[in-house]
């Protein structure tokens, strides 16, 4: 009788065998730091045709209101991002608990996981603007883009959607989805723009 073929499957980080932790490009205090977030979950929710009832039940579940013009709602667990007429991101900094979230929300929008299909990482320090500005197709300055604005735009003729969280200690912060698809690609033009600054690489311990 023919051995039946057995297979086991695990999670792979988007970043995997793309980014390595430590330091790139210029010695010393690095201008640039990027965090590798660790259990981010993420889904796109689209208000369905006559819902009314999607404001309500965000509220009651994330305790957030919908933004309705480009901004991101926060708290310390989950996120809200405007991404369009009627579309958001939502993001959890925890597994646990996601997937029944979800299937709440699927009362009132369309809602389909993004967690393996995105890849994010958090760029901040004093001279994370001058490197997104290398690549970037709109205004970053903290007057034109301040602390809760988001975009989906372009870096490098690569598509992203980021939002500005509240600045850390050595300068302005921006976490930074990119599809998976084109996550080395991104990373290949994000560490050569951020090379000349000096760039530390982290995960969360």
């Amino acid at each position: 009788m023919a051995e039946q073929a057995t297979s086991s499957w695990c999670r792979r980080d988007a970043w995997a065998a793309i980014i390595q932790v430590g330091q790139i490009g210029a010695a010393g205090e690095p201008g640039v730091k990027v965090q590798l977030p660790a259990n981010l979950q993420l889904a796109t929710l689209i208000a369905t045709t006559g819902s009314t009832g999607l404001e309500r039940i965000t509220k009651q579940l994330v305790g957030l209101d919908l933004p309705r013009s480009a901004s991101i709602a926060l708290s310390a667990t989950h996120g809200l991002a405007w991404s369009g007429p009627g579309q958001w991101m939502l993001l959890a900094r925890q597994r646990a608990g996601f997937s029944e979230l979800t299937s709440l929300l699927s009362d009132e929008a369309a809602v389909s996981d993004q967690g393996d299909a995105r890849a994010a990482l958090c760029v901040s320090g004093r001279r994370a603007r001058e490197v997104l500005a290398k690549g970037a197709m709109i205004d970053l300055h903290g007057k034109a883009f301040p602390v809760g604005a988001t975009a989906l735009t372009s870096f490098a003729h690569v598509g992203v959607q980021l939002w500005r969280i509240k600045d850390g200690p050595d300068g302005p912060a921006f976490e930074i989805l990119v599809s998976r698809s084109m996550a080395a690609s991104f990373w290949s033009w994000f560490a050569a723009s951020a090379a000349e600054f000096g760039c530390n690489v982290a995960r969360p311990g």
